[in-house]
């Protein structure tokens, strides 16, 4: 059985896929201290907004995680305010540091680059106000990171942990329409990146196996980690499921008997939130009765290549004959998020690429089943035809067909709850923190035994 075999046969059920080798007698089996670095968007913004989306949730949640268990993390991010003090805590374990590099405002995430060394400048400055061997680890999230990660780590002589969290190679083969290729930079910068780094983690095996596929990853050097969800915040009612969902829709002003599908994400031609109003347009015209209780909750902000037109989705809607039914929100804090997520009928996720899909999950969490496309990750996030639906490709007439099977059985949202809340419970962020300090762990005694040979 060959290497990427045995990830996939693994894979199903268990958050770290590819557990490290034993390690020999006497290494240290953790780090005390990790840098932890996010270059192009701070784990204190509001997911939702420009460019905050997931992998804020899983910077700040998994750094917290690890904090609990013994594992000290700063993270070092690109200040966008000369307002901002050199650094927060964030958590007790858990210091943000606020690095200047570049314009405080106005700084598209495509011109960045120009200022990595600036940034770099900024973290290898901090190294130096503590005596050698402050950080046992650095873990870079996106290519970004990493390309600041790989000198923090040279200089200080520590492992590289790095996470891509979505691919240009990948991305690139399932473009939006009106979207924007990533660039070659892009595609260089992360092949030398999965080339120096002493350990890849991906979200799912098919990340891993494209990591292998597109990249010519080290199969040695790749672990797959779940990301987590908090399950403290986001759970259904204590009262129940239906109980819940009725409560949630009047703090929301909701009617009771709607028919809710909801959105939730940023506002970009990736994510493909037309793709649910052309669906609901399409149910429409099949099920004009439905007008009086459909509504349509879009719950995110413009992002990325939505900034060239941020009306544009409204405008849509408008065109498409639906805006009495859509509801445009802006991004929301976590608690008020939960409550959305209870009170919809059901979570569409139409996304061209997804490296896992985080809102799907936490929807499931709340007791809410989900439609998505059937890419990147979202597979494993969703049970096909247990905790929500799969649809293969973005057609808008397959996905008026999924949410046309809620709209005709109106108990089916509630019979996948269960399911839903039952897939989601096996997301924790403390299984992810876990998985990921064992990769922590094989990437340090790897260095060990490699520097005493």
């Amino acid at each position: 059985m060959t290497r990427l075999e045995g990830l996939h046969r693994r894979a199903h059920g268990s958050t770290l896929v590819d557990p490290p080798r034993s390690r020999p007698p006497g290494t240290h089996s953790r780090p005390r201290r990790v840098a932890m670095l996010s270059v192009h968007t701070s784990p204190l913004h509001q997911p939702g907004t420009g460019d905050a989306g997931g992998m804020n949730v899983y910077v700040v949640e998994l750094a917290k995680c690890l904090a609990a268990i013994g594992i000290e993390v700063e993270i070092f991010t690109r200040a966008t305010s000369a307002a901002l003090p050199p650094h927060v805590e964030l958590a007790p374990g858990v210091l943000v540091r606020h690095v200047a590099a570049g314009p405080y405002e106005g700084l598209a995430k495509e011109n960045l680059p120009a200022h990595l060394c600036a940034f770099a400048h900024g973290v290898t400055q901090a190294w130096v106000d503590h005596r050698p061997g402050h950080y046992d680890l650095v873990h870079s999230h996106y290519w970004l990171s990493g390309h600041v990660g790989r000198l923090a780590a040279g200089r200080w002589g520590v492992p590289l942990v790095h996470a891509m969290h979505t691919m240009a190679k990948v991305k690139n083969a399932s473009l939006a329409e009106g979207e924007t290729p990533e660039p070659a930079v892009r595609v260089t910068g992360e092949t030398q990146l999965v080339r120096a780094a002493d350990r890849l983690i991906a979200n799912t095996a098919k990340e891993a196996d494209e990591l292998l596929r597109h990249y010519g990853a080290d199969a040695d050097r790749v672990a797959v980690v779940h990301p987590g969800v908090d399950l403290g915040r986001f759970r259904p009612d204590a009262r129940g499921v239906q109980a819940g969902r009725s409560a949630a829709r009047s703090r929301l002003g909701l009617r009771q008997d709607a028919l809710i599908p909801l959105f939730v994400g940023r506002i970009q031609p990736l994510k493909a939130p037309d793709v649910l109003l052309r669906a609901v347009a399409r149910l429409l015209e099949e099920r004009p009765g439905l007008r009086e209780r459909l509504v349509v909750p879009v719950v995110g902000g413009p992002s990325g290549s939505g900034l060239t037109e941020p009306e544009g989705l409204q405008k849509l809607a408008a065109c498409l004959g639906v805006s009495d039914v859509v509801l445009f929100r802006p991004p929301v804090g976590q608690d008020q998020l939960a409550d959305w997520y209870r009170a919809a009928s059901v979570l569409v996720t139409p996304s061209y690429s997804e490296s896992f899909g985080l809102v799907a999950v936490e929807a499931q969490a709340c007791g809410t089943p989900v439609i998505a496309a059937e890419v990147g990750g979202l597979p494993v996030a969703v049970r096909d035809g247990v905790s929500g639906v799969l649809v293969p490709g973005h057609d808008p007439a397959d996905y008026a067909r999924a949410l046309r099977a809620f709209a005709d059985d109106p108990a089916r949202s509630a019979r996948m709850s269960e399911a839903a809340v039952r897939h989601a419970r096996s997301f924790g962020w403390d299984t992810a923190a876990a998985a990921t300090a064992d990769v922590y762990a094989a990437a340090l005694d790897e260095r060990r035994i490699r520097l005493v040979s």
